[in-house]
Formats: structure tokens, sequence, C-alpha cells
């Protein structure tokens, strides 16, 4: 006997062993059950997802000689020969090579007439979209009221190309894409009736490649027993699929975390060789961000079986969330533009050093660039903050009771402090809150600023946030930004802004008096100088 394909011999024969479309199920089993059925069904969805399989099934259910029933038989002739695709009042038609008008109106003339064997004439129709404006106007009076023994079962995978008048007569089911788990329980499911060894993790790679088709899966999964030589295993699978070995994007993260430019650089070399997909390879690191954002946020939801726990774990430890946030989107980005590369491994190798370019970085080697780099401050060592949240303390004794060390810190930086918020990238309200702060401590981590109580309305939230992460851009490093409110000990940058500007206005106006012409015209014409109107020249 010939070999049968997988996709074939494991094809449901009835809703029960069906995976995946619960709700339609549901549905059409209640229909059935209440013998409340409609002339005409509509199934969409992607390619492998079951729709001719459920219209096969939903015939069975309509002409099982036990009566019609949500459980077929599977027994009776009828639902033999359904299965076997030789009954006679079923008929499947391929619209995509039945696309014309005297094609439909041949089939359905004969809707007319009483079926052969069973109690209805079941016309599925795959792939409907693919029909002529011509024909689906021909079928359209049929469709709407056909006989009491005909029953249309629609099949497609574009139902915007479908006529709302087709629309309008059916009752439509939209099938959802596989998930993965459930395809690769169902794929596990078969290999054990067929006796066959395999690697779960193999089957998880198929499951991702088959992209929520459940025929796909199969088909890949006749793939890898033959590549298998029987056996289903992970490491052959990853050779057929061309997919990336986990260890490579844990190298890529750990290397990142080691600050090693030429681990990664080896991890790249290495994909190259192999003749991997570079656009795989980032969907895979993606993949495995997101698994680690996920053991940082909830560690309960990691699943105990996962034997990538440990080091899931490990690395979410490692790494803080908020550079996992920033690589999650510099691997997408870098995916999109491998084809504005000059060749997809300069774009794999281009966003692995931008990952490595954003790295978080160790307090040694920040200390090491903020002394090689001039900064309006000077900074001491501290920890750097996991974490930093911008917090706002009201007025209380504590501010007083600051460090002396700060205290002078602060007030020989005060200058400086002006020249800081002048490069800052601020605007509004947060620009606004820097400029009449006084800075009362600057440290590694941590920044503490004083604000007048008179000005408290300036620290409306997002200006502190704000506040915070521009600093935090402009000394390279993550700081926490806290502000104390009390008089300051000296001057602001609004207060020095506003001093100088009324030195100006005070030099504009006495140049303006001492002009030898202002003057002569003061004398012979009677005239007064309106103070308001003079502006000084920046």
């Amino acid at each position: 006997m010939s070999y049968q394909v997988l996709a074939r011999k494991w094809r449901p024969r009835n809703f029960s062993t069906l995976v995946g479309q619960e709700h339609v199920v549901r549905a059409l089993t209640h229909a059935l059950s209440e013998q409340r059925l409609h002339h005409a069904y509509l199934f969409t969805g992607t390619r492998g997802v079951g729709k001719t399989t459920i219209a096969r099934i939903l015939a069975k259910s309509l002409n099982c000689e036990t009566g019609i029933t949500a459980t077929p038989c599977g027994k009776c002739s009828a639902c033999q020969e359904i299965d076997a695709g030789r009954f006679v009042d079923l008929l499947e038609v391929d619209a995509a090579t039945n696309t014309r008008v005297d094609e439909m109106r041949q089939l359905l003339e004969n809707a007319i007439y009483a079926p052969t064997r069973g109690r209805f004439k079941v016309y599925v129709i795959d792939e409907v979209h693919m029909l002529s404006t011509s024909a689906f106007n021909a079928m359209l009076k049929t469709l709407e009221e056909p006989p009491e023994h005909v029953k249309f079962i629609l099949a497609t995978t574009d139902p915007q190309k479908i006529p709302v008048t087709v629309l309008s007569r059916c009752l439509q089911f939209n099938l959802k894409q596989m998930p993965a788990p459930a395809i690769s329980g169902h794929l596990a499911n078969i290999l054990q009736a067929e006796d066959i060894p395999f690697d779960q993790g193999a089957l998880a790679l198929i499951a991702r490649s088959a992209g929520g088709s459940m025929r796909d899966s199969l088909s890949l999964l006749d793939q890898a027993i033959a590549h298998g030589a029987g056996r289903v295993d992970e490491s052959q699978v990853r050779v057929m699929l061309g997919s990336v070995d986990q260890d490579h994007l844990f190298s890529i993260l750990e290397a990142l975390h080691e600050g090693n430019a030429s681990a990664l650089l080896q991890v790249a070399s290495t994909l190259a060789v192999r003749s991997l997909s570079f656009a795989s390879a980032l969907q895979e690191l993606a993949a495995l961000l997101t698994r680690i954002q996920v053991a940082q946020c909830v560690p309960e939801a990691v699943d105990d079986e996962d034997p990538d726990r440990e080091r899931i774990t490990l690395l979410a430890r490692m790494l803080s969330p908020e550079f996992v946030q920033l690589a999650y989107q510099i691997v997408n980005l870098g995916r999109a533009e491998l084809g504005l590369a000059p060749d997809e491994h300069a774009g794999f190798l281009m966003t692995l050093l931008r990952l490595h370019a954003f790295r978080p970085r160790g307090v040694p080697e920040m200390l090491d660039t903020v002394r090689a780099t001039p900064r309006p401050t000077a900074v001491s060592a501290a920890p750097v903050p996991k974490a930093p949240v911008a917090a706002v303390t009201p007025p209380a004794a504590a501010a007083e009771r600051a460090a002396p060390a700060a205290k002078s810190f602060a007030e020989d930086a005060g200058d400086d402090w002006n020249a800081t918020v002048a490069r800052l990238a601020l605007s509004g309200l947060a620009k606004e809150l820097a400029l009449n702060c006084e800075l009362r401590a600057l440290e590694e981590g941590r920044c503490l600023l004083r604000l007048p109580s008179t000005k408290g309305h300036l620290q409306i939230k997002p200006s502190p946030e704000r506040l915070q992460q521009a600093l935090s851009e402009y000394f390279g490093r993550p700081l926490v930004l806290k502000i104390e409110l009390g008089d300051p000990s000296s001057e602001t940058p609004a207060e020095q802004a506003g001093r100088q500007r009324q030195a100006r206005q005070a030099d504009a106006e006495a140049a303006i008096e001492q002009d030898m012409f202002v003057q002569e015209a003061i004398s012979s014409l009677d005239a007064s100088i309106v103070k308001s109107s003079i502006k000084p020249i920046d």
C-alpha cells in the first residue's frame, strides 16, 4: 500500500478531534443538535486552518444514516463514502478553476433534483472569492432560496473579495490561526500514535514555522521525519528549517552584558558560515527578549518545564527591564531594515553593534567616560540605581539636613547648573522647572534640586520625569531626580536670566537717554521717552 501523508491520514473525521476552532464547533454543534439548519455557510480563514475539513464533517452530520447529528457515526455508508471522497451527493467545486458563469449555471441546474443517496445535496465551493462577478450574480437567487434538500458551504481565504450580496445570504464563521502550543500538542499526539521518537523542542520549532497552519505543520513534520531518518530530532529540524540555535541567541545577550563586541562578531560569523537566515535570527532574538521581559515582569508566568528556564531567569536578573525593551525595539527595526542593508550579514552585524552601543554600562566604564568628557559638574562614585524613578519630596526639615559635602558641592557647581540647563533638550513646563531650580547635589546616580515654594506648581507631571530623562541623557548615565521645596541659597537660572534681562534693559534705556539725537528731540520738540517701547538688542 502506498504511503499516505500525515496531513491526509490525520485529517479530523468529527468535531471532537478538530483542534483550535472551538468557537466554530460550538456554534455548529448547537445548530445541529437543535435542528436549526441554515441553507448557506461561509468559512473564512488562512490556509490550513480547517475550512474544508469542517465542511466535510458538516456534510457527514447532515447525511449520516443515524440522522442529523453533531456526532456522525463514521461507520455508515454515507460517512465512509464522504471520508473517501466518493459520496455522490457531496459536490466539491474548486472555484479557482471554475470561475466562469457558464460553469456555475451548469452546476446550479442540477440543484433542483433530489439527492441520490443522502438526505441533502451539499455543494462545497472552495476559494469562492475566485468566481467572476457574473458567476456570483448567477448563484445569488439559488443561494438565497435554494431547494430544501440543498446546502451550500463556501470557503475562502479572502472574504474581502466576496460581494456583500453573497455575504448577507450566508452564516459566516471566521476560523482562527492555530496557536503554536495547540499545534505542537497535536503533533506530539500524532507521533506517539505513529510510534516515532521525537524531541519536544523540535515540535515547538515546527509549530512556530507553520505560521498558524495545521496543514503546514503536518507537511513540515513529514519532512522532518524523512530528514531525521525516522526520528524528529531538534538539531536536525533546526538544520532543515534553517533556524538559529538558541545557544547563539543566549551568547549574544551574554556578550552584551559583558560588553564583549568580539563575541558578537563571532556569532555573526558562525551564522554566516552555516548559511542561516539572519532575518530568522533576529526574529528568534526578539522572541527570546519577549520571554526575558515576561520573566522580569511576571516571574511566575515562566513555564517550569521550559528547558531554557534557568538561562532565561539568569538573563532576566542580569539585564535591566529598560534595556530589554530597547533591545527588542532595536532588533525589530534591524529586521525591518535588512532589505536596505548592503547585504543581510552587514545588516545583522550592524544590529548587533547597535545593541552593543546602547548596552547598559557598568560604573567603572561610565566614570572613565565622564572623566574623559568635559562636564559642567563633577561626579562622585556611587551605585547606579537599577530602575530610576523621579520623586518629589515635600517641604521638610530633611532638606536642611543635607550632607555638608553635598551642599558645598552644590555651591561650587551653582554657576555650572545654569550652563547645564541651557544645554538640556527641554521645552515647555519641564524647561521652566529646570530654570527655577537650584542645584543642591549631583552625585553618581542622584541629582537633588531645590525649588522655591512659590514655584511648587511647576512640579505638575510629567515635568519632573522629563527633566530626569534629559539629565540622564546629558550625563550619559541613569539619575534619580529628587526635588525639595525651600528657599534657594544661590541664584537660580531663571533669577540670573531675569537679572541679566533687567540689566540689559537698563543699559538700553540709558543708551537711549544719552543719545545726542534723542536729547535734541526732547529739548527742541518737548518730546518724552516711552520706556516700554525700548527693547535691548541681544
